[in-house]
């Protein structure tokens, strides 16, 4: 069964052909960062702009390299939200009118939805376990009971990790995207150097990211003598332990042992390390997607979409997309 995805939430174009929602047959991704780059983070009309040029031959593309006919795709899925309305729209029209055109059924996908079945693209964790899903508009952790059973436990009350990545980058002077070029300036830095806060935020499972950009900041007007490398590690050092930290805490108080970090932040090479050295001492599975899955994809769209369409959850074509769209809501 092949499964066409689309990925239009934010600033990558992305299309893709998963067979049985695992097997991965072409997988197109079509960045935005140098567009981006100049004005150190997306610009959502910019974004939408761009996705209107390259949708359609992203999608073309995906199927060519798929080999397939359109007539032998059996359901397009589509992220129809959280993310940029304007990017959103470009994806989710363009499959309306694949769908309506060609009478192939429709799905709808949330995007961090597909972020946790982005694992199951290389492996299948057993039900139930825990996922955190970072990146740049989302972090969040979720106990997962079967496709489909999502109960949020934990958020950010503010910035999300990958956020405060790209704001760091940009008070700091890096370029864009900053999540990548500050991990690897921290490789070469004192995680040590400076000990900035970690939010501590008592009988609650959230996140807190702001105060720790806000002190980066503060920190650099303060002393500007401080090599760039030692922040950039003190300040990944800060990211990675509030992340490691609660995943801990969350372990502990449901008892459950499997973890899946999805995510573009889920690439970081130092949160990766930190949580399997974690997870070797504390004695519990940890699962991450490869790299280039972590990041915004159609295949993880396809692989969610796959289960979607097996169990019947098709959608017509008044599907909207919405910018707000809380994981396990009554829109998915």
């Amino acid at each position: 069964m092949l499964i066409l995805g689309i990925d239009t939430s934010c600033d990558d174009t992305a299309a893709s052909i998963v067979e049985d929602g695992s097997r991965i047959i072409s997988n197109i991704v079509s960045s935005q960062n140098e567009i981006h780059k100049r004005y150190g983070g997306i610009v959502p009309e910019l974004a939408s702009r761009r996705h209107l040029e390259m949708i359609c031959p992203v999608v073309d593309e995906a199927i060519k390299q798929a080999g397939a006919g359109i007539r032998e795709i059996s359901a397009i899925a589509v992220s129809h939200g959280p993310g940029l309305i304007g990017s959103l729209l470009v994806g989710v029209c363009f499959a309306k009118s694949l769908s309506f055109v060609h009478t192939i059924p429709l799905v709808a996908v949330n995007h961090l939805e597909g972020h946790i079945f982005s694992v199951f693209l290389e492996t299948k964790p057993e039900f139930p376990f825990l996922a955190l899903v970072v990146s740049g508009g989302h972090t969040s952790i979720y106990k997962v009971d079967g496709f489909g059973q999502y109960i949020e436990l934990g958020r950010t009350r503010d910035d999300a990790a990958g956020e405060a990545y790209d704001k760091v980058a940009k008070l700091l002077g890096f370029g864009y995207p900053g999540g990548t070029i500050i991990d690897s300036l921290a490789s070469k830095g004192n995680p040590e150097a400076v000990a900035f806060p970690k939010a501590l935020l008592k009988d609650s499972f959230d996140f807190s990211f702001s105060g720790l950009k806000t002190a980066v900041l503060n920190y650099v007007r303060k002393n500007p003598e401080v090599s760039k490398e030692d922040i950039a590690a003190s300040f990944q050092s800060a990211v990675v332990g509030s992340l490691t930290n609660r995943i801990i805490d969350v372990t502990r108080a449901t008892g459950i042992k499997k973890i899946i970090l999805s995510g573009g932040v889920a690439a970081n090479s130092a949160l990766r390390e930190n949580i399997k050295r974690e997870a070797l001492e504390k004695d519990f599975e940890v699962y991450f997607p490869s790299l280039h899955l972590c990041t915004d994809n159609a295949a993880m769209v396809a692989a969610a979409g796959y289960h979607h369409f097996i169990n019947g959850k098709t959608v017509d074509l008044s599907l909207n997309p919405k910018a707000y769209l809380p994981l396990g809501s009554a829109d998915d």
